[in-house]
């Protein structure tokens, strides 16, 4: 099993001043709150319920937790503010900043994250709520985020970092590929760099609800960018895969060596990252580790011999 969550503060732990401004965007005393697994950020992530069942979804991490969270809760605020009604993502209701403090208060979507590892009827409801998105976000209705190949330029450096300094624990199979890993991870590069669609860029069963009905919602959007529609569902073939599935049925229709290429560079970039501290999210590297070895006997099959 994939660890996929870290360790949070929760609604208590907030200051007084936080809680009173989410208390007068949801309209009234919150009498009762439940921290939400899933995700890395040290920063609270809550349902909160008023006395009169007032509902809503906060969010809030300072800089002294992380400040790298900080930013990403800044970015997620500013692609959420702009998403059309007609796409499956949670409404934000309001967001603070105070220069310390960033608190994202959005809309309670009643839900749970898909099972993993995952099952049929899931999958096919994510792959149905990626099309709407995809369709609800092209052309992309947000200004000022990056394409995508800027977004992940270092990212897919990752197999070069590697070869400049190997790990004495590299899989023996990468470590004598490494020149096509490379090569790879720039062809994938390139891929991403095409299309005009807002992506979410970090598809993962934990960046997903699934509604009572059945219908997903896409959750947690600090990575946006625009990118190639197909850049979605790939990460949720990723997904799929990392958890144990069968995620190449999901890349139908899109070339499968740039599929191969693009999931080289993401699985580069997990592995680098494992190799480096993360101060404040402890279990982030350990995620990124386990899920660049549960994709590589996947690429071992799809690149060269």
């Amino acid at each position: 099993m994939i660890q996929t969550y870290g360790i949070r503060i929760g609604w208590a732990d907030l200051p007084e001043r936080i809680r009173d401004q989410v208390e007068a965007v949801v309209g009234g005393p919150v009498v009762h709150a439940v921290s939400q697994a899933g995700g890395f950020s040290p920063g609270t992530a809550d349902r909160v319920v008023t006395a009169d069942g007032r509902r809503a979804f906060v969010k809030a991490v300072s800089t002294d937790l992380n400040p790298r969270s900080v930013e990403l809760a800044r970015a997620e605020a500013h692609v959420t503010a702009q998403m059309p009604a007609d796409a499956p993502v949670p409404r934000l209701l309001a967001a603070h900043d105070d220069g310390e403090w960033v608190v994202l208060v959005h809309e309670d979507v009643e839900g749970r994250h898909p099972r993993t590892p995952w099952v049929e009827d899931e999958i096919r409801a994510t792959v149905r709520a990626l099309r709407q998105l995809a369709a609800a976000l092209t052309p992309p209705p947000v200004t000022g985020v990056p394409t995508a190949a800027e977004h992940l330029a270092r990212c897919f450096g990752g197999w070069d970092r590697i070869a400049a300094d190997p790990p004495p624990d590299l899989d023996p199979w990468a470590a004598a590929h490494l020149d096509d890993l490379r090569a790879a991870a720039h062809r994938g590069l390139a891929a991403v760099g095409t299309g005009a669609t807002l992506a979410h860029c970090d598809v993962r069963a934990d960046n997903l609800l699934v509604r009572p009905d059945g219908s997903v919602v896409v959750v947690d959007w600090p990575y946006g960018c625009v990118g190639p529609a197909w850049l979605d569902t790939l990460l949720l073939a990723m997904n799929v895969l990392v958890h144990g599935g069968a995620g190449d049925r999901l890349l139908a229709g899109l070339d499968p060596r740039t599929a191969t290429d693009v999931i080289t560079a993401f699985t580069g970039d997990f592995l680098e990252r494992s190799r480096h501290p993360s101060p404040g999210i402890p279990h982030v590297r350990a995620f990124q580790r386990a899920h660049a070895d549960a994709v590589l006997p996947w690429l071992r099959a799809r690149l060269p011999s």
